[in-house]
């Protein structure tokens, strides 16, 4: 298994997920462009979001996948998120009918139940993607979707860039980061019974450099990664 501090090129001082997002929520959505993950959303074509009844969105921050779900059609919609601060914002941002504190590997949401579960720019900080899929498996019902989009595990070994942010000092803080290979997350999703229906990569492209020209040393590098997946459902058998 890949370790981040193998590729680590920046050595920033490093808080675990639920105090750097807390002390980054205030200028999270400053930082975060939708080039990274609402763009690889966008170019899926397995999911039908407007068919979705009921969505689960793991790990739902500020409320910006949720917005983006509501837009597309997506009904009831529960966030699930560790971070107090993020779920305030997202609460004040009004995409979701329930808005729970907790782990994205264990919810507490009911199983079963939903039609689409999507987690986006997350499972960098897990140490293990398994319980995320499995959790997701619980989560939905026979037939759902399954999305995950995450930053691409080519960019943070090519880079050495972990998840970071500027304090109110200007000092770079690091999110514990973890690199899960693409196999790693194939072998984990198939190991819960997913069936895969779509992997999309998005790049470094003209559109990210106009949002962030100092990026141009990486273009054409692939930067998020999205995939889908379906759960079957049941087949009968005869009598």
């Amino acid at each position: 298994m890949a370790e981040f501090s193998d590729y680590d090129s920046r050595g920033y001082a490093t808080l675990e997920p639920r105090a750097g997002y807390g002390a980054w929520s205030a200028n999270y959505e400053d930082d975060v462009v939708d080039e990274m993950d609402l763009a690889v959303l966008g170019e899926l074509r397995t999911p039908a979001w407007q068919c979705a009844r009921t969505a689960a969105d793991l790990g739902c921050g500020t409320g910006r996948t949720g917005a983006w779900l509501r837009e597309r059609g997506v009904g009831s919609i529960d966030g699930v998120d560790l971070t107090p601060e993020m779920l305030a914002l997202a609460r004040s941002r009004g995409a979701h009918d329930r808005l729970v504190e907790g782990d994205v590997r264990s919810t507490g949401l009911e199983s079963d139940v939903y039609d689409l579960v999507v987690c986006s720019l997350v499972d960098e900080h897990l140490p293990d993607p398994g319980p995320l899929h499995a959790e997701a498996w619980r989560l939905a019902r026979p037939g759902g979707t399954w999305v995950m989009v995450g930053f691409h595990p080519y960019f943070i070994m090519a880079t050495g860039i972990p998840t970071h942010f500027e304090d109110e000092r200007g000092e770079p803080i690091a999110i514990r980061t973890h690199v899960h290979l693409v196999g790693e997350q194939i072998s984990a999703g198939l190991d819960c019974g997913w069936r895969l229906a779509e992997i999309r990569e998005r790049v470094v492209d003209e559109r990210w450099l106009e949002l962030k020209p100092q990026w141009e040393r990486f273009r054409h590098h692939p930067v998020s990664i999205a995939y889908a997946w379906r759960k079957p459902v049941a087949e009968r058998t005869g009598s």
